[in-house]
């Protein structure tokens, strides 16, 4: 049996999970953005739950984004530092396929959808998307995107699409077609537990010295207009 820690950081949802043969047996979130004090303690509350240790698991996974910052780095580092002290593997599934699995396994497929699309949100009208089929496979490459009215017309004119992830309902009022579908959710821990399985299978395991998230952009740093002095 494999025992998967699933961690899932990248946007304002913190959550943990615990999988046994790619099926969820326990779940910890919190939502207040404190992912930084909050993740080490939703670890440690979910196996002591099921009073297990690090050590007891057999693999750590995280998502390693796109998504926040910040997020993806305390997810990252804790994913890291636990596999490095119990000598575990370290996973990776991107926050797009996250929410793809939250949309194949929640049921919140359209009746005769053609496309997933996950948003994660970004700037103003930006979003961290991807396209998949309804069977959850990649179809493109993962990017950022703004969004405007022509977004996605070619995908649309296919048949229904449903948008999923923090950032698809500020976009429900610029892409206006009978066939857009949306949810507005974070990813959660939850929606690793078979895409982890199966790279866990897979033998497709992350290099815990030099592995990093996938920021996909570049961290931009602003500066307060208070003044301080």
């Amino acid at each position: 049996m494999a025992r998967i820690i699933l961690t899932e950081t990248s946007t304002s949802l913190c959550s943990v999970a615990l999988a046994e043969d790619g099926k969820v047996v326990a779940y910890k979130e919190d939502d207040g953005r404190r992912h930084a004090s909050m993740l080490a303690p939703l670890i440690a509350e979910l196996l002591e739950e099921r009073q297990l240790k690090v050590t007891d698991c057999d693999a750590v996974a995280v998502s390693m984004g796109p998504g926040s910052y910040t997020g993806l780095r305390v997810g990252v580092s804790s994913a890291k530092g636990l596999c490095f002290g119990a000598g575990l593997p370290l996973v990776g599934v991107t926050s797009t396929e996250v929410l793809v699995h939250q949309a194949l396994e929640g049921g919140f497929l359209p009746r005769g959808c053609k496309y997933i699309v996950p948003m994660i949100d970004a700037r103003r009208m930006e979003v961290y998307t991807a396209t998949y089929s309804a069977a959850g496979e990649l179809t493109g490459s993962i990017c950022a995107k703004v969004v405007d009215g022509e977004s996605f017309s070619g995908l649309l004119a296919e048949g229904p699409v449903l948008f999923i992830g923090d950032g698809a309902l500020k976009c429900r009022e610029v892409i206006a077609s009978d066939n857009a579908h949306f949810v507005g959710i974070c990813p959660d821990a939850r929606g690793l537990a078979t895409p982890a399985q199966r790279e866990y299978d897979e033998k497709r395991f992350k290099d815990i010295a030099y592995f990093e998230p996938f920021y996909l952009k570049d961290f931009v740093a602003t500066v307060s207009r208070k003044k301080l002095f």
